[in-house]
């Protein structure tokens, strides 16, 4: 008798730890689903795009949609190109967000997977706080990467158009990539976060005779939402111009501006409408702080300096026009600079190298003196004239 109660309370456990079993497991797979609904989904990076009844080349016209426009994919294949046997096209089966939340095919060339998207979010949140160190814009279309690396296709989020602006907020040199018959030439034939096959042949558009380096520059920028769903992410640099603004490009004399911040009024960022292919060159007159870095002939290296020479223009309003308020010696600065405070109590900060070659920050104080001219006052330098406030 107690040997059948006893089995009795071990089929008892038994039914209970199954039944526990199955409650797990089904809050596993519920888990799992949620987590499939949140990464099976995407953003579309093209201007426009079509969403077709399937991948075929005549296939019905189901959906335009737009960039920044949000789809849930289904499921993905491979189609072999029709105008080339040796290559293969992914396409996408998405679910629209309209309201007959339309099914249908798109090439993954034109949407962003939501990991990918949510990694530029946190290259963005990086700088979160950093004003923007200068402007640029794009010479030809270019990829947009998560890295400063263009040896493989993993990294691409997306193609930029040629004349596309940003701010940069920072930049570094990395070592080029060993394998010359593997670099990507970083202008993308299509727009698309999908890698695509590339020649091996090191031809591309962007591709100028480089100087015998062991390194190249890349830039770190930030994008308007109308010109990459992305909001951050790196350039290449030999496809980057500087757009150095219309009142103060007159002024370089030997050495290159590299950065430049406003000192009163708004920064002279870029246009956010993403209109005007030189919408950011325009600005009008007023004081700034810019960096300049001496031309060498020499090498680069990846730790060398961002600049090497802090450079003030002052703006006399009522004469309407610059004057120079200050020039530093020769240094080793580093990026961001940072300026605060507000009206005629402004600072700016920059990094230095020490001479024992230690990285510090150097605040400088900006006055205007008795007549009303903008003045510096740098660390350990006694100031003049100084208006009293």
């Amino acid at each position: 008798m107690n040997y059948k109660l006893m089995n009795t309370d071990q089929r008892n456990l038994q039914s209970k730890a199954i039944i526990i079993s199955i409650l797990l497991s089904v809050g596993v797979l519920a888990g799992c689903n949620t987590l499939a609904k949140k990464n099976n989904s995407g953003v579309v990076v093209a201007r426009r795009a079509e969403i077709r009844s399937s991948t075929a080349v005549v296939a019905a016209k189901l959906l335009e949609v737009n960039r920044g426009d949000e789809v849930e994919i289904l499921e993905s294949v491979d189609v072999i190109d029709p105008t080339d046997n040796s290559r293969k096209e992914r396409w996408l089966r998405v679910k629209a967000q309209d309201e007959e939340s339309t099914e249908g095919w798109i090439e993954s060339r034109n949407v962003m997977p939501h990991d990918v998207h949510e990694n530029a979010r946190k290259l963005a949140a990086e700088d979160k706080g950093i004003p923007a160190q200068a402007a640029g814009q794009l010479r030809a279309s270019s990829n947009l990467r998560l890295t400063p690396d263009r040896s493989g296709n993993d990294n691409i989020m997306m193609r930029l158009d040629s004349g596309s602006s940003f701010e940069i907020t920072g930049w570094k040199r990395v070592p080029k990539p060993k394998a010359s018959e593997t670099i990507e030439s970083d202008v993308a034939p299509k727009a698309g976060s999908a890698p695509q096959p590339l020649a091996k042949s090191g031809k591309g558009g962007d591709e100028e005779k480089e100087p015998e380096e062991a390194n190249e520059l890349w830039y770190k920028v930030r994008l308007p939402p109308l010109i990459s769903p992305a909001p951050a992410g790196w350039i290449y640099g030999k496809q980057v111009e500087l757009m150095v603004p219309s009142d103060i490009i007159f002024y370089r004399t030997g050495r290159e501006f590299v950065a430049w911040q406003r000192l009163e009024g708004d920064s002279g960022s870029i246009d956010q409408s993403g209109k005007g292919k030189d919408a950011a060159k325009e600005a009008r007159p007023g004081s700034w702080v810019i960096l300049e870095k001496s031309s060498s002939d020499q090498a680069h290296t990846t730790d060398e300096p961002d600049f090497d020479r802090i450079y003030v223009l002052g703006y006399d309003k009522r004469d309407q026009e610059h004057y120079t308020a200050y020039r530093s010696p020769d240094l080793k600065g580093f990026l961001p600079c940072r300026v605060e405070g507000t009206g005629e109590n402004k600072t700016f900060t920059i990094r230095v190298q020490d001479e024992a070659g230690q990285l510090k920050d150097v605040q400088y104080s900006v006055y205007k003196d008795a007549r009303g001219y903008l003045k510096i006052a740098a660390p350990g330098v006694p100031t003049k004239d100084k208006r009293r406030k």
